[in-house]
């Protein structure tokens, strides 16, 4: 009995449509390229058709780690062809986005979820807007290591009996690390 390869195994998609599923190999081989992976990390943060105009500015910023704005004409040209002419195509000809090239609009499709498990998206960076201060998410691993650093020293004086720590019996002192950790993840989970 002969071993299948994983170019011969498709992967299934959500839905069990087999007939739009991706092998490995497939999938690898429309990602190998960093702008067509950048495309599709764009599109992830969108609802809805998008210029293509768009879609190149914001790859093209991502390529010279810069934002949209303080881009070149240079450097977008030096992106919006090769897109143009290539990479959307290709992507649209596998079913991953709908490229309607004549109208210059970029729209993500269902089949493009498969995709996202191979794509190197790092927290935060889904957003397809620039992230500011304001409204954005707290840090919470930062709140529990504080939380965890005041423990210790609590824990710590209660070791070495700081005078401070005399009026928390070690039942006390338990029942103060338990509801600081509560109140920590209530308040995690309510944001």
């Amino acid at each position: 009995m002969e071993e299948q390869s994983d170019r011969d195994v498709p992967l299934e998609n959500e839905s069990g449509d087999d007939e739009s599923a991706f092998s490995k190999d497939e999938i690898f081989h429309l990602l190998q390229n960093e702008r067509r992976r950048m495309v599709l990390r764009y599109l992830r943060g969108t609802d809805g058709p998008v210029r293509m105009r768009d879609v190149a500015e914001q790859v093209a910023a991502w390529e010279h780690d810069t934002t949209v704005e303080e881009l070149s004409s240079k450097q977008r040209q030096r992106v919006y062809i090769p897109l143009y002419q290539s990479h959307l195509s290709k992507l649209d000809e596998a079913g991953i986005i709908d490229y309607q090239q004549d109208r210059g609009i970029v729209e993500r499709k269902p089949l493009a979820d498969q995709f996202d498990a191979y794509l190197e998206i790092e927290p935060g960076e889904e957003s397809t807007e620039e992230s500011d201060d304001e409204g954005a998410e707290p840090n919470w691993d930062d709140y529990y290591i504080g939380a965890t650093a005041l423990c210790y020293v609590l824990v710590f004086g209660a070791v070495i009996e700081l005078p401070f720590m005399s009026i928390l019996s070690g039942l006390g002192l338990s029942a103060l690390i338990l509801f600081l950790f509560t109140m920590l993840t209530i308040t995690r989970f309510i944001d």
